[in-house]
């Protein structure tokens, strides 16, 4: 479960690593994500099996909401910006909550289920964070790697990228 919830941090960080970061701030958004993915599913814990479904499609429309914000976001300033680094959302501050909320918000509904199953919290927390903050790190230096390939379009495809899975977050399959 582990996996399955860090892989959409991963895809998700290939997309923002093209947008050029350094390692350091590579560094700190892995760490995030992986905290943001051990309180996401303790917050679901906590509130409860009663509220699963009401809360649970909430927490997947806000996720959608904020991918599709950042996806139009640097999609529009890599095609109207004129200095490529004036309009991106950078991945540090408010910019990295907004993407590791967006990542791991499918951990509330996640640990919602757990509440419901009797899972073991402190090992599944553990594993929740680790796994997606070396998933994330991952994705960040693939990403990195590939935006030296593809320039200035590596911004319009991470963009697309979180913009498609902001889609599927809102109008699933």
């Amino acid at each position: 479960m582990a996996f399955a919830l860090g892989m959409d941090a991963f895809s998700l960080a290939i997309g923002m690593g093209m947008i050029g970061l350094r390692y350091r701030h590579i560094f700190n958004i892995g760490v995030t994500v992986g905290a943001f993915h051990i309180v996401m599913p303790f917050i679901g814990l906590i509130v409860g099996k009663f509220l699963t479904q009401y809360f649970g499609m909430l927490a997947i429309m806000i996720g959608g909401g904020l991918l599709l914000f950042l996806g139009c976001q640097m999609i529009y300033s890599a095609l109207f910006s004129h200095d490529r680094d004036s309009g991106v959302i950078k991945p540090v501050g408010f910019g990295l909550l907004l993407f590791a909320v967006s990542v791991s918000i499918d951990s509330f509904s996640a640990g919602l289920s757990l509440g419901m199953i009797g899972a073991k919290t402190i090992i599944t927390l553990a594993c929740f964070g680790m796994v997606s903050m070396i998933l994330s790190w991952l994705g960040l230096i693939i990403g990195k790697k590939v935006e030296g390939y593809i320039g200035v379009y590596g911004e319009l495809l991470g963009g697309g990228i979180l913009l498609a899975f902001g889609l599927k977050l809102i109008f699933p399959i």
